[in-house]
């Protein structure tokens, strides 16, 4: 393997204020599953309330595939104007009280995992970081009208509670975060992640509602405080606008009654199987049909 530290630079005056103070580690990479775009708006939303400065730059030439992920060019009559890059980055952030964290950001690299997922940690080793923490979105069988679930995962099972009984054992194609959360464990490195149950029919819009829920497992888990009063209103404006876009859906609201009842069903039990896309039936069908297409998250 090349040396992984050729894969970026960073500040050395920032990178030496780091060291000591044990920061965690968030990485939240854009390009695997995101319904409710929770690992993009996570991301978005800590850098637009935290105050920050970029730490380590990736030489992403060396991981993206631009024929598979193209950048978006603007051409104007008879020129090109401008071009949307892409950026891998770790940035140091500042919560509420002033205590820092570092964050990983951008697309997901498309080769070279072994080597970025060294490189990665062995900042996380040299800066002494405390933990690695990331965010996800999952389409699931809930209601939008109900908190939202949030099933945890960890390299050390002790830390793990809570969680609600719809995951069993499963085998599904990794990303780089899980490769990442792998290999830090490998590494007696703690890694830790949160998944937010998002409602299926609406995976494909931002829903804040998912990305407040995780962010608040990430800030108990890691000790921060991150001023969330601007996400908190922004998941109260989505609702209200779920309700007033669905108002004349005759059939949504069946949807939403049987899926109210069954997580409640679920709550109070605490067991179930999960339910198919299937069984709730060609209300939804006709109803995912008439959303908007997917957001196109890349930077």
């Amino acid at each position: 393997m090349l040396d992984p530290r050729l894969l970026y630079t960073f500040n050395p005056d920032l990178w030496e204020a780091v060291r000591g103070t044990a920061p965690a580690m968030l990485h939240l990479l854009d390009g695997y599953i995101d319904a409710g775009s929770v690992t993009h708006g996570a991301g978005h939303y800590l850098l637009e309330v935290c105050e920050h400065e970029v730490l380590v730059e990736f030489d992403h030439d060396q991981l993206h595939d631009y024929r598979s992920r193209r950048p978006q060019m603007v051409f104007d009559t008879n020129h090109w104007v401008s071009m949307t890059d892409y950026e891998l980055v770790i940035h140091r952030l500042l919560d509420a009280k002033g205590t820092p964290f570092l964050m990983l950001t951008g697309p997901e690299p498309d080769t070279q995992w072994n080597r970025a997922s060294a490189a990665v940690l062995g900042i996380a080793e040299r800066l002494g970081v405390s933990r690695l923490v990331t965010v996800s979105g999952v389409p699931m069988a809930v209601p939008h009208t109900r908190p939202t679930l949030v099933t945890a995962h960890s390299t050390d099972p002790e830390t793990v509670s809570g969680n609600p009984v719809w995951i069993d054992r499963v085998q599904l194609p990794g990303s780089f975060s899980h490769v990442l959360e792998f290999r830090a464990g490998e590494a007696g490195i703690l890694g830790q992640g949160f998944v937010a149950h998002v409602p299926h029919y609406l995976a494909q819009a931002a829903f804040p509602q998912a990305t407040e829920a995780v962010l608040r497992r990430v800030a108990e888990a890691a000790g921060l405080e991150f001023p969330m009063e601007t996400l908190v209103e922004r998941s109260a404006a989505n609702l209200a606008g779920i309700e007033s876009e669905t108002a004349e859906d005759a059939d949504f609201p069946a949807v939403v009654q049987a899926l109210e009842e069954q997580y409640d069903r679920l709550s109070s039990s605490g067991a179930a199987s999960v339910p198919s896309a299937n069984e709730i039936g060609a209300a939804v069908e006709q109803f995912l049909a008439e959303q908007d297409p997917p957001t196109d998250f890349r930077r």
